[in-house]
């Protein structure tokens, strides 16, 4: 009898089941495709003896470069990264003083200076006080200095390591400090903030060349300027990747060339910015945002066949945050194209990877908050 019941039972769920109208089924996100039309061959380079000498601290920072945008450029690729040469490898966590997710401006303030501030906030603490970037450290023990960006040098990131202020879009105030900062090599985009757009009416680019600063405004200015040196190579940020080809590699090599021939053995620190990476994710751009990655990662092997023929140079690689809840969800390996969606414009609060070559990159493992990763690296800097 209890078999007969529950057989019943059974019969009649299957019944109700069935007489269920069926769902339509749920529409996943938009998927953007990507192949990329310029694969290229990454180096191979062997890291130094981990006890070699430290002279010279090379700091990349992607913006917006999360390890999701790093394995849709592995893919684009075919497989392969020159970040792929990076032996040692940590977790950065990115709240800022202020927020779950941080911005910009609070992201490089705590990598820049090794603490925490609000977002919003370049080169200042969560008080107010001045925060000062291992740029100021490098320079006090007698190191060349040098900061490259493919934005305008009034972004957030690139400032937190030469200027200070409470709001990161007072470009006026931000872009004076760089007429006191002392950085030895400064390159990036940004013409219209030094002079013409200004407010008060300050010539910026006058003021710097009356402290010795040498100018260009194109490549093959840039390329005989000698330090102190002030390259604005665009109005506003670098052109797109697709457009502004080797321009940003010149940019990166000249700076290495001319601070590593003028620090007399001292050694110089450098902190090289890939910052549309972020730009362009917040416009869901797949392909210019990947196109800045690849351009960022080309650059990194030249940095890392340089910092291997010197022997004597940490290089660490990281982002400020993520940007664009981005999710690989479709591609191929083989074709080296990708299917993507965002789930914001905006940046999210995954924690991003860190990566070290050379002398000291041992230490750079494990989970960290970005001011221990900022304070790691500047403890190189002696």
């Amino acid at each position: 009898m209890k078999r007969t019941i529950l057989f019943t039972l059974a019969a009649a769920t299957i019944a109700l089941v069935s007489c269920k109208p069926k769902q339509a089924e749920e529409q996943g996100p938009e998927l953007k495709y990507y192949t990329t039309p310029n694969p290229y061959e990454i180096v191979s380079v062997a890291s130094p003896a981990q006890d070699a000498e430290i002279r010279n601290v090379i700091f990349m920072i992607g913006d917006g470069m999360g390890l999701e945008q790093v394995s849709c450029a592995w893919i684009l690729n075919h497989g392969k990264l020159n970040l792929d040469n990076m032996p040692y490898i940590g977790i950065s966590r990115t709240y800022s003083a202020s927020d779950l997710i941080t911005d910009s401006a609070a992201g490089g303030t705590a990598l820049a200076s090794g603490q925490k501030t609000d977002n919003g906030y370049v080169g200042l603490a969560s008080d107010g006080e001045p925060l000062y970037s291992m740029l100021v450290k490098a320079a006090e023990a007698g190191k060349k200095t040098g900061v490259v960006t493919t934005c305008h040098l009034a972004d957030a990131t690139p400032a937190d390591f030469c200027c200070h202020d409470d709001y990161r879009y007072h470009y006026d105030a931000i872009i004076a400090d760089y007429a006191e900062c002392g950085v030895d090599y400064i390159a990036g985009g940004g013409r219209d903030y030094f002079g013409p757009k200004r407010e008060d009416g300050r010539d910026i680019v006058a003021e710097m060349k009356a402290k010795g600063y040498n100018y260009a405004t194109t490549g093959d200015e840039l390329m005989d300027a000698q330090l102190p040196v002030l390259g604005l190579m665009s109005d506003d940020n670098l052109p797109v990747a697709q457009e502004r080809g080797d321009l940003f590699r010149k940019m990166v090599a000249r700076g290495i060339e001319t601070l590593s021939a003028a620090a007399a053995g001292k050694g110089f620190v450098m902190m090289i910015e890939g910052s549309n990476i972020d730009d362009w994710q917040h416009e869901n751009d797949i392909e210019k945002a990947m196109e800045e990655l690849l351009d960022f990662d080309r650059t990194l092997g030249d940095v890392l066949q340089w910092a291997a023929a010197d022997g004597h140079t940490l290089v660490v690689v990281t982002a400020d945050h993520a940007t664009g809840a981005l999710t690989l969800q479709d591609g191929d390996l083989k074709e080296g194209r990708i299917g993507v969606a965002f789930g914001n414009d905006s940046h999210n609060g995954i924690a991003v990877p860190v990566y070290a070559w050379g002398p000291g990159s041992q230490y750079f493992t494990g989970i960290r908050e970005n001011a221990e990763w900022g304070r790691l690296v500047a403890s190189f800097v002696k």
